[in-house]
């Protein structure tokens, strides 16, 4: 690299010093507190384009992705009765407060870093340096593909304009839905941001007009005959197979996705109290969302036969409006914030490449490895069970960091307060923690239980996303050990952490070999 493009100091050091990445620095301070992993950006390179309506659209533009549109029937067919899917929309916003809760009091301690959980899990966890922070890095990068939104947006898209839903069409739109997105984040953040919000309108106006039509089926003024059918009798035929309730609370969780987005923008939020600024956001989009889709629910269960719904794949508003009517980028701009942090800790190759915001004031480097793994994952999984697979695989390592972000919360009040630092300005209440952690668990074991006959949500074995999540991990562990470990015991040197300064004000850690 260009001695004009950056430049280069020890992390923790003078100029000409270095810090070995395993010495164990007391933190007295809170500057010290927060200048463990990726240097503090005190002034915001991405600028502060985020104020309180944009985080709004930003957690709500996320939450309305392809969830309440494709999952109320995957949920059905699990639990097997109406009761306990309009259930699953009455408890699954709880735990969705529960984390809102955690992420507060976290970017309380950290209020000028983006990047949500990987900022967190740093902080949390320092010792053995950098373990659980390159596995989730790892594991956010991997599993950061919007395919499942994608692959929802095509077969919609599709159903609109009466185009057969075959695995070539829907991979085909789901891409094209794919580069288009890419493009505008790419280009502006202002003006993404303006896109969210339009499309996060559309969006709202479109749930709003399903409980409008929901509640007129319900009156009796529309073509169906009895709206009341599915609502006899609602526990009836409920399966309460661990597994099948386990994946029920995944699918319901996975449309919740979202509360806490403006939580990864918090260093770009215009306010004299960023964290206040996306709690409010948080709770509100939470709130009114939540509302939204319990009445959506309500609507689909009131037009469309039990049965049609259970069969329904990820098509049931199609079929919501087959039946009245006859048959006549959010998540790109949080996720890219998460992927430029894991980078600014070093945590990945070429960091000056995924930390600059040049040439558009846009952080390219993780919206192009964002957009190439999410066209990886639609390309090889197979169509049919792209969607269900591809939620399931990305919602089981990220339970386990849930747990582990829980259980840091504690594990950082006993170190700051040994460190004589003050309470943050809010502090989660030790039973939501709990609920919060204890949900995490159980999703994380109830999976492993067989579920009923025709209860599975894909076509092969069951458990082969928590295989699959767990092997994740594990590779994550190796490269860590031959990486920080064993390459640096078997050649004699040790890694030490220097801090590059970009001439757009950006700033990154990078890792790199010490000789002894």
């Amino acid at each position: 690299m260009r001695k004009d493009d950056v430049e280069v100091e020890a992390q923790g050091a003078g100029p000409n010093e270095t810090t070995s990445l395993l010495s164990d620095v007391p933190i007295t301070t809170l500057d010290e507190f927060q200048a463990i992993g990726a240097p503090v950006e005190r002034s915001s390179v991405l600028g502060r384009e985020v104020t309180l309506l944009s985080a709004i659209m930003l957690n709500i533009g996320q939450i309305t992705g392809s969830g309440i549109f494709a999952v109320p029937g995957v949920i059905l067919n699990s639990v097997g009765s109406v009761g306990v899917l309009l259930l699953y929309w009455i408890l699954t916003p709880i735990f969705a407060y529960a984390g809102i809760s955690l992420y507060s009091e976290f970017a309380s301690m950290f209020p000028n870093r983006s990047g949500a959980e990987v900022v967190y899990l740093e902080q949390a966890y320092p010792r053995p340096r950098f373990l659980v922070s390159t596995a989730f890095a790892a594991t956010a990068i991997l599993t950061s593909f919007s395919a499942s939104n994608s692959i929802v947006f095509a077969q919609y898209t599709l159903s609109a304009f009466n185009v057969p839903i075959t695995a070539q069409n829907q991979t085909v739109t789901a891409l094209a839905m794919i580069f288009v997105t890419i493009a505008f984040v790419a280009f502006s953040t202002k003006w993404s941001l303006r896109v969210v919000n339009f499309l996060t309108v559309f969006k709202v106006l479109s749930l709003v007009f399903i409980v409008a039509t929901g509640l007129a089926v319900l009156l009796g003024l529309t073509r169906i005959e009895d709206p009341y059918a599915n609502f006899h009798n609602l526990f009836e035929g409920t399966s309460w197979n661990p597994n099948s309730l386990a994946t029920a609370f995944v699918k319901s969780n996975h449309a919740f996705v979202g509360y806490n987005n403006a939580f990864n923008v918090l260093g770009e939020v215009r306010s004299k109290d960023p964290v206040k600024t996306v709690r409010r956001a948080g709770i509100i989009s939470l709130l009114s969302v939540s509302v939204l889709f319990l009445f959506i629910n309500i609507a689909y269960v009131a037009a469309v036969p039990q049965e049609d719904i259970r069969n329904s794949g990820q098509l049931i508003a199609v079929l919501f409006f087959q039946r009245v009517f006859g048959t006549t980028g959010a998540r790109t701009i949080g996720h890219t914030r998460v992927i430029r942090e894991v980078a600014r800790q070093g945590l990945l190759p070429y960091p000056g490449v995924f930390t600059s915001i040049r040439p558009f004031g846009t952080p390219l480097g993780p919206i192009a490895l964002k957009g190439l793994l999410t066209v990886l994952v639609i390309v090889a999984i197979p169509a049919r069970d792209a969607f269900n697979f591809v939620l399931d695989l990305a919602s089981y390592p990220s339970l386990v960091f849930n747990c582990a972000l829980a259980l840091g919360l504690w594990a950082l009040r006993r170190r700051r307060a040994l460190a004589n630092i003050k309470p943050p300005a809010f502090q989660a209440k030790n039973s939501i923690v709990a609920l919060y952690l204890t949900s995490c668990v159980l999703l994380l074991l109830m999976p492993w239980v067989p579920p009923e006959p025709g209860h599975a949500d894909v076509s092969f074995w069951y458990a082969t996303y928590c295989v699959a999540g767990i092997g994740l991990l594990g590779c994550c562990g190796l490269y860590y050990w031959v990486w920080i470990i064993f390459l640096p015991r078997y050649y004699g040197y040790e890694i030490i952490e220097e801090v590059q300064y970009h001439a757009d004000g950006a700033k990154n850690t990078r890792l790199t070999e010490h000789s002894h």
